[in-house]
């Protein structure tokens, strides 16, 4: 399964992003979506997931009443909007499947090998 992240750039402490999540080859609606993001020297975490059917979702602390995820599977596509943005939220961000959207699958989908090219958000001050 390959995703195709876009949507990333630079923004200024404060601002708001919307990053997109989409599939060339498959129907993502199927699937339960995760968005994963890797700084520059830490390790990928994972910041939010979406069941395949809208009806669950999850935020990491750190991110949780910022940013919001959405999909709209007409389109074949899952969206991070992202707010009030910090310069900790500055990573290459990514999406991909999760067996099920939960902290735990979220946490567990950080061992895999295959991740796309993601996005890149910067956020400067």
């Amino acid at each position: 399964l390959q995703f195709v992240e876009s949507g990333g750039g630079l923004v200024q402490t404060g601002g708001s992003l919307r990053l997109s999540c989409a599939a060339s080859d498959f129907s993502l609606g199927i699937y339960d979506i995760g968005w994963f993001r890797q700084a520059a020297g830490k390790e990928r975490e994972g910041v939010s997931c979406i069941s395949n059917d809208s009806g669950k979702s999850y935020y990491a602390d750190s991110v949780k009443g910022r940013f919001t995820i959405s999909r709209d599977n007409t389109k074949n596509a899952v969206y991070l909007q992202m707010s009030n943005l910090s310069s900790e939220d500055s990573a290459v961000y990514y999406c991909k499947q999760v067996p099920m959207c939960t902290a735990i699958q979220l946490q567990r989908m950080l061992r895999a090998d295959s991740w796309g090219q993601g996005t890149q958000v910067t956020v400067s001050s």
